[in-house]
């Protein structure tokens, strides 16, 4: 695959956030009921109309090429919130949609793409991650593809958080963002160190598939081992060479946290707060309750809510799924 450019600026982020400004929730900022090293505010994207964040990005990516798209379709890859939200905003301006999922996709999110009536396409994880690096599915070359993550669109899209975020909380000092594809954190890093260059933003990864501490160890993206886990909606075997070089300058560190630790946050989230948080929303908690985020004010980005109840229930009776 040869590497491309991806150019982000905040003007971008303002365009984004008028073209969905009718679609989606202003989501709240809500302090953390427990007491932690920091200040922890709580940023709810589980709030959105699919239960994530990807509503924000998926949204002005479609509003970007929408004439085209009712005449092609669109098609996307995803763990399932990305799918989610493609397949919400393309049933609402009647455009055809697909989904290309993991074939370990939750069936919370499977349930929910139905209902939103795309097509699904379920293949191995290898076989998804290898759409996500080409930018293309053979069968479905005649649609336009919207990428989960590294699409300037849908970068732009999630953007739109950084900036409610410094509306809300004008002297924040942190922001923690989970780290999967690299399209969350980038947006919002971009649209908070635009708007007060001394913000911190940091990333929180899975354990068990953190390739951003990899890229940053080693200074340029690795394949590393990913062992799959409850924790689906982030952490992937790289990071793609576009996301890397847009992030990295954007980066202050990547936190990782154990699978425990962020089942221990899903809990929390749950008690304390009466949040259902998904395994990739409690990354980002976990890595704040580590300290590593700084003592201020930190910001939360609780991403989604998708996640299967059977696994919220262990979590809840205090065992990590």
């Amino acid at each position: 695959m040869n590497s491309r450019e991806i150019t982000l600026t905040i003007d971008d982020i303002r365009v984004a956030q008028k073209n969905i400004s009718n679609s989606v929730v202003r989501t709240p900022l809500v302090a953390l009921n427990y007491e932690a090293p920091c200040q922890i505010y709580l940023k709810l994207e589980c709030l959105q109309p699919t239960g994530s964040f990807k509503v924000r990005g998926a949204g002005n990516a479609l509003a970007l090429t929408l004439d085209e798209a009712r005449q092609r379709g669109v098609y996307t890859c995803s763990a399932g919130n990305m799918a989610q939200a493609l397949a919400w905003h393309a049933k609402r301006e009647h455009v055809k949609c697909t989904v290309i999922v993991p074939d370990t996709a939750p069936e919370t999110k499977l349930d929910a793409i139905r209902r939103y009536g795309a097509e699904l396409v379920q293949l191995p994880w290898d076989q998804v991650w290898e759409v996500a690096t080409s930018h293309v599915y053979p069968p479905l070359s005649d649609r336009i593809f919207v990428h989960p993550f590294a699409d300037p669109g849908m970068i732009a899209g999630n953007g739109t958080i950084g900036l409610e975020i410094l509306e809300d909380l004008p002297d924040v000092d942190s922001i923690v963002v989970p780290f999967g594809g690299g399209g969350l954190f980038s947006g919002i890093a971009k649209a908070a160190k635009s708007l007060k260059p001394e913000t911190k933003t940091f990333a929180a990864e899975a354990n068990t598939a953190a390739a951003l501490i990899a890229a940053l160890d080693a200074n340029r993206p690795v394949k590393i081992e990913r062992t799959p886990s409850f924790v689906d909606g982030i952490g992937s075997t790289t990071v793609l060479d576009e996301i890397w070089k847009l992030a990295k300058p954007l980066l202050d560190g990547s936190i990782a946290v154990s699978l425990d630790q962020i089942s221990a946050s899903i809990k929390m989230l749950a008690e304390r707060n009466r949040v259902v948080a998904e395994g990739a929303a409690g990354a980002s908690l976990a890595a704040a309750l580590t300290g590593k985020a700084g003592s201020g004010k930190v910001v939360c980005i609780v991403s989604g809510g998708n996640i299967d109840t059977s696994k919220f229930v262990k979590i809840l009776q205090g065992s990590t799924p």
